[in-house]
Formats: C-alpha cells, structure tokens, sequence
C-alpha cells in the first residue's frame, strides 16, 4: 500500500467522525471524505489509469483534495494546475505533461485543445462507490507533478515519488506533534509545495484541515479574526503573508488563544517583521523550513526570539526529514541528499530521472557559530517572489514574444514583505509605446510573474565579455 495513504486509512478507522475538512459552510468527517474517495477512484479505476497522470483543474478545497487523494487511491499520479494562470501557460503544461485525464468542473474550458481529456467531477461524485483497497504501489512510484517556472523560458514539472511525500508528511507530522485535536488552516495552492503539510501531515493524525478563504489573503485583519473564529492551531505559509499580518493584522486585540505553531517557508522572512510577529504572538512557536521544491524541507530553524538581530538574517537552521547537507567548498552551495528528493524532471509525457543522489540547490549557504545553515542568496538568477520560485528566463521568454519588443532583460528587486519582485528593462522597436506594448503580458503570466516595474532604454547594458550585465540593470530599478 502507498506509504502516503496508509496513514490516512488508518484514521479513517479509528477516529471516523472527526472532521477531515472544513471549506465555507462545508465540512466532511473522514468517513464522509473516504466515501467521497470511493466514488471518484471507482469512477478512475474503471478508465484503467493506474500509473498514468492525471490532471486536476480545480481551484484548493475539498473538492481538489478529493481528487488528489482519488487519484492516488487509483494508483495514478496528481498534477494540480494553478486555475488562475493564463491559458497558454496551462496549455504548455498540459501539452508537455500530457495527462491521460483532466478533472474539472462543469464543461471543458475553452483552451483545452483536447475535450476528450475532460472529466467533470460532478460526474464522477454520481458513481456508485465500491469499498475498494488502493491500488499497491512501490514507495519509487511517482504520486506527484508540481510545475515551477522553468529556466529554459518554459514552466517545468518537478516529479515526486510516494516515498518523497510520505518521508517528509511523517517528518512534519512528527516534529511538530500534529494530533487530532489540531485545526491546520491551509491557503497555499495545491500546485505549491507546501499543501503537502496540509494535505497530508494533517490528515496523517486525524486533524482537521480548513480551507482559509481566499479572498482574506487581501484583507489581512479579516484573516486574523478567521484564524481565531475557527481556533486554528496552526498554519504554514510565506513570509510575505506572516509580515503583512504582523503590520496590519491587528494581533494585539484579536484572541488567538488556540495558535499553537507557525510555519513559513518559500523566502526570506525579513528580521524586523519576524521580531515584530514574534513580540506579537510570544507564546506561538515559530519555524522558518527551507528547501526547493526538489527536497521539499531539506533545513529548519525554530526560531530563538532571544537570536534575533534585525541587522541579520535569520538561520535556516539544521538538517530536515534525516537529509544529509554538504557545501561545496568552492562555490558555498548547499547540496542534499534525502528520502524527500525529487525523482527526476517530468517532459514531453514521461519522466526523466535524475542519475545523481544528492541535488545541487543552488543557493549558497555557510555554517554559523552555533553550527546552524544560513542562507547567502542564490548563485544564479533564479527569484523567490511571494513564496513562489521564479525564473527570470521564463518571464523574458515572454515578454520578447510581444510585438515591439527587440530585446529584454528580467531582474528581482528586493521587497521588504514579498522577498523579491520582478522587474524588466526593454528595448523597444522604433515607433513602438511601452504601455501598449506590455498589455498583452496579463494573458502570459501568473500575477506573481508580471514584473512590477518596466522601464525602457535604448541598449541594454553589458559586460567587456558581450553577456548581459545585470548588476547594472539592478542599479537602474533602485535609482
């Protein structure tokens, strides 16, 4: 059996009538989620898809984690499609992933090239559910496909096995003493790598998951008096989110009495607004969890409040789920060797498996005083913008598509609550206006892509050696 759903299973049979899932004026015990479970993997295993992908293109809730675990039960493997990026993006995915299926709700959506892919999920919810086992696996098959921007100017997608998963849900569920009575508030995507904690960590020891509504991600006092309403006990997200909440959350009047832990991960936490958080919740444990969404969390750090220096940043701490870290002692980069560790890339419809044990992150670390990692920037260009990994190259892919551009270059500004955002300078073609130009990148990229800043010149600048110099171009965005 899948190591990632025995867990589950289990307290589907003990604890029954405990609360799976909570979303609006929804909610479903675990009994009432494995039945849900039932109708959809019925409904797969009779299209044969054991081993094959199959796309989920449904919005974070109940209905997706239904899928995800469905899916899973068939012996298939989960590829959940970000719904709020652009058509041609998704259609990049599809067409490279090439699913066998594609869950979604209602009538195929007008960019699938393909409708036969399409199977609405209400559809599925009307088979008669049969008491099925799931389907055995090896703890090496893949369960998951997670697409990252890509730096070859294409999103890629990042293969996880059953063994990737079920390695760091039990390292999560174990480390930060999840139990039944806990409530988990969950608002990252499914796409994005930390709902594997909300998916399966949580439901590993029978607490219950609750879906924070998405349009609090806005309103940052809202969200606060959501999390005490629901007594959550905890959440892991992104910095960004955590400052936001810390400036303008209204902490100090709001009872978040039942706040037990926070976890954040996806980028840097700024010093001073952790400080400020941490004054704010002084009995909530905090944790800062590092890692690509290759390892998942290679590294984390408990945070000492008493460690906390505004003029540094804060530790990444020590070695996660029994990863093995090394640093190269040319270049300072952390490499890893873990049971999380991806299984290879997935292209053109198939995988292709990495041949080296430990992967290379790409970001450059150092070992301080008290023996803790500590996170030094990247070493090549990548971006991390509100959590999500970024590659410039995918951004500048795009915008040299846009008619009236001749050449382009992407860079990351640092933010004070979102770690880095995206800023492009271009060259135009003679006669061609700049806001006219970009119009069509709202169709092109996710938000979280769109550069926030734009400025024209003539050349681009570079280096002795003819390669772009973007140092300089950074310079310019902070002029």
């Amino acid at each position: 059996m899948s190591p990632i759903l025995s867990p589950f299973l289990r307290q589907c049979t003990q604890s029954p009538d405990n609360i799976a899932f909570v979303e609006e004026d929804l909610s479903l015990t675990y009994a009432e989620f494995q039945t849900q479970i039932h109708k959809i993997s019925t409904a797969l295993k009779n299209k044969q898809i054991q081993t094959q992908c199959i796309a989920i293109a449904l919005d974070r809730g109940i209905l997706a984690a239904s899928c995800i675990y469905s899916v899973l039960y068939a012996g298939g493997i989960y590829l959940p499609l970000d719904m709020k990026t652009p058509a041609t993006r998704l259609s990049f995915i599809i067409n490279d992933a090439q699913p066998a299926f594609i869950i979604g709700l209602g009538e195929p959506p007008t960019w699938l090239e393909n409708s036969a892919l399409w199977l609405d999920i209400n559809e599925l919810l009307q088979s008669d559910a049969q008491i099925l086992s799931p389907v055995p696996v090896q703890t090496d098959s893949l369960a998951a496909i997670l697409y990252t921007s890509g730096s070859t100017g294409n999103p890629k997608g990042i293969a996880l096995s059953h063994q990737a998963l079920s390695n760091f849900s039990t390292w999560a569920s174990q480390t930060f003493e999840l139990n039944p009575q806990d409530r988990i508030a969950s608002l990252a995507p499914f796409h994005f790598d930390l709902s594997i904690f909300d998916l399966f960590s949580s439901l590993a020891v029978g607490a219950s998951v609750y879906f924070i509504p998405a349009k609090f991600s806005f309103s940052p006092s809202r969200l606060t008096i959501w999390l005490s309403e629901n007594k959550i006990s905890t959440w892991y997200t992104v910095p960004s989110l955590l400052s936001f909440i810390a400036l303008k959350g209204a902490l100090d009047s709001t009872d978040l009495s039942h706040l037990k832990r926070l976890l954040f991960a996806g980028e840097v936490f700024p010093t001073d607004y952790l400080i400020k958080l941490a004054n704010l919740l002084p009995e909530v444990e905090l944790y800062n969890l590092y890692g690509p969404t290759e390892t998942n969390v290679c590294c984390y750090w408990a945070v000492k409040r008493e460690q906390l220096d505004p003029q540094q940043s804060i530790p990444i701490g020590q070695a996660a789920a029994n990863a093995q870290l090394s640093i190269d002692a040319l270049t300072g980069e952390l490499q890893v060797q873990s049971l999380n560790n991806f299984s290879g890339y997935w292209q053109q419809g198939k995988l292709q498996p990495v041949e080296q044990t430990r992967y290379a992150t790409g970001d450059k670390v150092s070992l301080n005083t008290q023996g803790e990692y500590c996170y030094h920037g990247r070493l090549d260009r990548m971006l991390k913008c509100s959590g999500y990994r970024v590659e410039p190259a995918e951004i500048e892919h795009c915008i040299n598509q846009l008619a009236g551009i001749a050449q382009c270059a992407v860079v990351g500004i640092k933010d004070s609550t979102s770690g880095q955002r995206p800023a492009a300078l271009v060259v135009l073609n003679a006669g061609a206006s700049l806001g006219d130009t970009i119009k069509p990148l709202r169709q092109l990229l996710p938000a979280y892509m769109q550069p926030y800043k734009f400025l024209s010149v003539n050349t681009l600048p570079v280096l002795s050696n003819g390669k772009t110099d973007y140092q300089t171009i950074e310079s310019l965005f902070k002029t």
